[in-house]
């Protein structure tokens, strides 16, 4: 197996501006972070290789190519199933306001998410019977591989991801707007989603290959989270 351990340029990248929420690891005040959130340029751990085209749904390859953009689910399911973007904008439609948290310590307060949860995907398949994780495979090819992984994953119980509770969303849309190619990866945050795994066991996601000091769970210390 290849090392799991990034270049050292790679573990000091901050991921600006985007989807999820996740493990404390500093906590500096919100202004003080969110002045330095401002002052680098967004970052990913992808390749740069594709645009996407939410007008026509089509995925525009560096090379010029031009595919329609697909959404798997399948796994663990007895029928896999293919929806296009449209298919996607015509799920019934959630908004909420949510903060959001930086694995870095930082946090974005009142983002306006727009899109659908996670139970549209269950009404579309039938799981079999020991499926109990949902593994979110991202478009683009990361230009690290730990452990041989090379693109973005993440995965959850499929158990939180029903809680209503927690109020998991599919994110379309932030604040108004589609979400726009520069907010990129987080940490448990995956984006530009072409892929819904249904799986028996849970798998570390990317970043947790990468950075094994990052926990599976990532869980959002309560001294963190705002009471609305």
């Amino acid at each position: 197996m290849k090392s799991s351990r990034p270049d050292s340029s790679l573990t000091r990248r901050l991921f600006m501006k985007v989807m999820g929420g996740i493990l404390l690891l500093i906590n500096l005040p919100f202004n003080a972070w969110a002045f330095i959130a401002d002052s680098f340029p967004v970052r990913s751990v992808e390749n740069d290789t594709f645009q996407f085209d939410f007008k026509t749904g089509a995925v525009k390859k560096s090379d010029g190519n031009s595919v329609p953009y697909e959404f798997l689910i399948d796994g663990l399911v007895k029928e896999p199933v293919k929806l296009s973007y449209k298919d996607l904008t015509e799920l019934p439609r959630v908004e909420q306001i949510s903060d959001f948290h930086c694995v870095e310590g930082w946090s974005v307060q009142d983002v306006k998410w727009g899109g659908f949860r996670f139970e549209e995907i269950l009404k579309l398949i039938r799981p079999e019977p020991e499926a109990q994780y949902a593994v979110f495979h991202s478009l683009g090819e990361t230009r690290s591989k730990p452990g041989g992984q090379a693109h973005y994953i993440e995965s959850f119980p499929i158990s939180e991801l029903l809680d209503s509770k927690r109020r998991i969303m599919l994110a379309l849309e932030m604040n108004g707007q589609p979400l726009s190619h520069d907010h990129d990866l987080g940490y448990k945050g995956s984006k530009f989603i072409t892929r819904v795994e249904f799986a028996k066991y849970e798998r570390p996601g990317w970043w947790t290959l990468a950075n094994p000091i990052y926990s599976i769970k990532a869980p959002v210390p309560q001294r963190r989270l705002r009471k609305k």
